[in-house]
């Protein structure tokens, strides 16, 4: 999971440099915003990314998610940590058609603007690929 959260944040934050914040530090706006959309959040940590405010979070018995607000408190994106078996019929049909040899290790699904994506890394022994699908099982990037 540690490689697939490492091309995450390749693929859209490049190099950012973040600062831990207590909760008490996050503003009360962004603060409320994040309980009333995950209000079953547990094990939570904040970061200030620049301007943004970035939250890693569990729901559930260790499923990971993380969680990014403007200061005003718009959510501006998200991820979560998904079982292959939460994968679109489509992703899973592309990855078995195109890397046949390969097998599913980890996935997130990203929401953005509305937006799904979903990132996958495939194994095959000792070589790893991460791609980037959108919904209808297209292949947006790869790494």
């Amino acid at each position: 999971m540690k490689t697939l959260a490492i091309m995450t944040a390749l693929l859209f934050g490049g190099t950012v440099f973040a600062q831990d914040l207590a909760e008490s530090q996050v503003p009360s706006v962004v603060l409320n915003t994040f309980k009333k959309e995950f209000p079953k959040a547990s094990d939570v940590e904040w970061e200030k990314q620049g301007e943004t405010y970035n939250v890693d979070f569990e729901i559930g018995f260790f499923t990971n998610y993380e969680a990014w607000f403007d200061g005003n408190g718009k959510m501006i994106k998200h991820s979560e940590e998904i079982s292959e078996g939460d994968l679109p019929q489509t992703v899973k049909n592309t990855i078995k058609t195109q890397y046949a040899d390969y097998k599913i290790d980890d996935a997130e699904k990203w929401t953005t603007n509305g937006q799904e994506t979903f990132l996958v890394e495939i194994e095959k022994g000792n070589e790893e690929k991460h791609l980037e699908f959108d919904g209808a099982g297209k292949i947006l990037n790869t790494k």
